[in-house]
């Protein structure tokens, strides 16, 4: 430090005593107190105006200091100078490996995208491939240029008269036509696509063929489904957004409800958002001006579709054949609210609140059937109600059809039914609405009515359920507010088995009442949910649907007048329509909401990312155009690394092909394969660490009967000719883990089962069960030890079970089937059996009976497969 050095004082004496401040403590002979400054030491200069003293605290033991004010001032400048680390990247090796790290950590990356990250940077580092890019700004230019390869986001101007105004919005779209044929010139997409019945696809059904068969002899459809909703784009502000989502019919499920791959859903629309005007709101009027906006914007996206719906348009698909394209606005997906917007009607209050058929606003709780809307029935009334002389003539003949004063934009698009397009939603009419928001409060209403120990009980019933992958596992119901579709789905698949021993006859009369409604809601529900349809399907689901409704008029006449429960409402009414429209359109998922309202979550985080908050629209929809060229490039890549990979590396091993002979290997399926390997172990050894099992009684000797009798059945020699004996220091293999691939029986293709058998999965015993295939027919076990035994050259997979296929009383079946339950009863645990793997069927879960020891109910809902082979069961005649 430059200039004088700081002056020392003597070090405070700490041992004497503290003064008292409020008292003098100086000797007579003691200088003159009146003076701060101690006399300087003889060879210090005398103090200066303006120097600083230093003084620390008594404990520190250090000298006070006292500085001149220039010099303490630029040594407090220059104090830290001096780094305090010479590699403060440690313990990364390098301080770049610490700087990519930080911006993996910064950018919150994942471990997929953080592994692309680092090896990027190694294949830069490597010289295999040139990196160029020098700043934000360059890369922002070569997304823009890119995303010229799609159709690109527009932006009009609409204008609405109101109250003497004309008041203007800003409508984002891509033309949807344009962004249709995006798809279509896509060599990737072109087999995909289907112009030409199972009922499953919408192409197989109904809606679709009438289109067809409304068109030219040479034309194709080309079929859209349209969804529009608003929702919020943060949980802490006020920022709306409305997004327009489409996706084209033509194309498979799994391409068409994937919403991150080329061919899934993409925003096309971002409609404008009316800030509510409290002088105005609710009034009839603005309504309609409201709903005029939502109608004239929409047109913005389909003025393109409109054009061609006239004459068709002659195009060159992906695959090199030129067809004469029809556009058909086949399916609109949305919740209630919105399907009110897009019929022009009234709504919950309406005299006719059905936006499909005319059913009576106090008749919706009963299941009948009504005239169906038409678009030509509601352009009529309109047109009528437009040349009534008097305002309130005109509102008296609309509001007799609950209709709005406003011209529908599907109108201006030919071959377009509104009425007919518009789809049942399982996710708001029935997950969340039908038991989300009625059935479900109608339980923890009957619950609360038992007392604390129902509600104890039946938190406990829950928590004593399996677990299932893909299900929702519950340990407490009825202090939780669910708002999840999904798991509000889960909770209703599970409530019958948790709740059929609270809710009995003789303790909740009402409340065994409302779980047998509940029951034939399940079912329809999961009928409708079914992938693919035959004949068969259809009848069941509609039978469900009808008893359902004669079961919930028995409840709502007797529960009334305790509950005090209105029952008219749409979603009551609405399951009338399901089975139509898969009819008419297909499976459900084909117009199902959940796909598209999993877009808002993209949406919202571009919005809490990517934008400055202000003017949004613009953009989101900019950095969707990136993501969509981002997805179409990478798909590109992703295939050129394929060929490449193909043609020149064994599938395998990754090493390099004789390229003289490059024939492929034969693919094969494994039914079921053993996993988590647990190490090899003898007989003895098993005995000794489970001997206290009585399903491991005669282990070994169940072993050595099973293998003399499997190996002959399926024309396998036995070893030298002669029986099996093994022996107790002869080893197996154990395995905690079994998947088993098996063909649904509602859409015949390949699933899969992960299964357990471990005994200390995430800290808990977990032992799954399964369906096993037999002679005779199947049966429920439940798994206990799974291993390989290797006989001669040959290992063969097994496992020990406990069968649960003791015989029930048709008594007690009769009884079970008030629930739509399937029983079956356990062995004694010594009457353990060995089975190969592959007579496994699938896997099951079980849930506990708690009346009974030793019974279990088969959890049938847990998906549309078990859901049938279950039923098969309850269809054959009791023994």
């Amino acid at each position: 430090m430059q200039g004088s050095s700081p002056r020392q004082y003597p070090p405070v004496d700490h041992d004497a005593a503290l003064p008292d401040f409020h008292e003098a403590d100086f000797a007579p002979n003691e200088p003159d107190p009146g003076s701060n400054e101690p006399d300087p030491g003889p060879n210090e200069p005398n103090p200066e105006l303006d120097d600083i003293k230093v003084e620390y605290h008594p404990h520190s033991q250090i000298s006070s200091t006292v500085h001149h004010f220039s010099e303490f001032t630029r040594s407090r400048m220059t104090e830290h100078t001096v780094p305090r680390n010479n590699t403060p990247w440690e313990p990364f090796r390098t301080r770049l490996d610490f700087e990519i790290a930080e911006i993996a950590l910064e950018a919150a990356m994942t471990k997929d995208q953080t592994n692309r990250l680092l090896d990027l940077v190694h294949r830069s580092a490597s010289g295999n491939d040139k990196f160029t890019l020098q700043n934000h700004d360059e890369v922002r230019s070569l997304w823009d240029l890119a995303s010229q390869r799609y159709t690109r986001f527009q932006n009009d101007t609409v204008s609405v008269p109101f109250d003497s105004e004309v008041h203007e919005f800003e409508m984002h779209y891509r033309p949807l036509w344009d962004w249709g044929l995006d798809l279509l010139r896509d060599k990737y997409l072109a087999p995909h696509f289907r112009f030409v019945r199972f009922i499953d696809e919408p192409w197989t059904a109904d809606a679709f063929w009438n289109a067809q068969s409304q068109l030219p002899s040479d034309a194709k459809p080309l079929a859209y489904i349209l969804y529009a909703d608003k929702s919020k784009l943060s949980s802490f502000g006020t920022q709306k957004g409305y997004p327009i989502i489409a996706r084209i019919a033509n194309l498979p499920v799994h391409i068409r409800n994937n919403n991150t791959a080329l061919g899934g859903g993409r925003v096309v629309g971002w409609l404008p958002i009316i800030v509510e005007n409290q002088e105005h709101a609710k009034k009839k009027n603005y309504v309609d001006f409201k709903n005029a906006v939502w109608h004239t914007s929409f047109y913005q996206l389909l003025a393109s579709v409109a054009q061609h719906s006239n004459t068709g348009y002659w195009f060159e698909c992906g695959d090199g054949i030129k067809r004469r394209l029809w556009p058909v606005i086949l399916i609109l997906s949305a919740d209630y609210e919105e399907q009110c917007i897009m019929a022009l009607i009234r709504g919950l209050k309406g005299k006719f609140p059905c936006p499909v058929c005319l059913v009576p606003q106090d008749e919706q709780s009963v299941l009948a059937t009504h005239e169906f809307r038409t678009r030509h029935q509601s352009e009529d009334v309109l047109r009528t109600a437009r040349l009534k002389p008097s305002e309130k003539e005109k509102e008296a003949h609309l509001k007799a059809f609950s209709l709005r004063n406003v011209e529908n934009v599907f109108s201006r698009v030919r071959h377009v039914d509104v009425h007919r397009a518009l789809s049942f939603d399982r996710l708001h009419t029935n997950e969340e609405g039908l038991w989300g928001d009625h059935l479900w409060k109608e339980v923890k209403f009957w619950i609360s009515d038992l007392g604390r120990d129902a509600a104890v009980k039946l938190d406990k019933n829950f928590d004593g359920l399996p677990r299932w992958p893909d299900l929702t596992h519950f340990s407490s119901v009825i202090a939780v507010d669910f708002t999840d579709g999904t798991v509000l789905g889960d909770l209703s698949k599970m409530i019958v088995f948790a709740a059929q021993d609270i809710f009995t006859s003789s303790r909740c009369k009402l409340g065994h009442l409302l779980l047998r409604c509940i029951r034939h809601y399940i079912e329809f529900d999961i009928y409708a949910s079914l992938e693919v349809h035959t004949e068969h399907t259809i009848a069941a689901g509609r039978l469900a649907v009808q008893k359902f409704s004669e079961i919930m008029a028995e409840y709502i006449a007797q529960s009334q007048p305790e509950t005090l429960k209105n029952w008219n409402f749409p979603k009551k009414h609405l399951v009338s329509h399901i089975f139509d429209d898969i009819i008419s359109k297909g499976a459900t998922r084909n117009y199902s909401t959940k796909p598209n309202e999993k877009m808002h979550g993209s949406l919202r985080k571009i919005y809490l990312q990517r934008t400055n908050f202000k003017n949004v629209a613009s953009q989101i929809l900019h950095y969707d155009e990136w993501l969509l060229t981002s997805t179409s490039m990478r798909t590109e890549l992703d295939e050129l690394d394929e060929y490449y990979k193909r043609n020149t590396c064994d599938p395998e091993t990754h090493e390099a092909l004789d390229l003289d002979d490059t024939g492929e290997p034969e693919s094969t399926t494994i039914h079921a394969h053993l996993g988590s390997r647990q190490g090899n172990h003898s007989f003895s050894d098993i005995m000794l660490s489970h001997g206290t099992d009585r399903a491991f009684t005669n282990f070994r000797m169940k072993l050595n009967g099973f293998l003399n009798g499997f190996l002959p059945q399926h024309n396998i020699p036995l070893p030298d000719g002669k029986c099996i004996h093994l022996r107790a220091e002869d080893m197996i293999t154990v395995f905690h883990f079994l998947r088993v691939n098996y063909e649904s029986i509602v859409d015949w293709r390949l699933h899969r089962d992960l299964l357990r058998c471990n005994p200390k999965f995430y800290g808990l015993p977990r032992y799954d069960c399964v369906i096993v295939k037999t002679a005779d027919k199947p049966f429920f076990a439940r798994l206990v030890y799974m291993f390989s035994c290797l006989i001669g050259n040959t290992d063969f997979p097994l496992a020990l079970i406990h069968p649960y296929d003791v015989g029930i009383a048709s008594s007690r079946r009769r009884r079970d089937n008030d629930m739509g339950l399937w029983r079956v009863r356990a062995k004694p645990r010594i009457s353990s059996e060995i089975i190969s793997v592959q007579s496994i069927i699938r896997g099951a879960a079980l849930a506990n009976d708690p009346e009974t020891d030793g019974d279990y109910f088969v959890i049938h809902t847990v998906d549309t497969d078990m859901f049938l082979r279950v039923k098969a069961l309850q269809d054959q005649p009791s023994t």
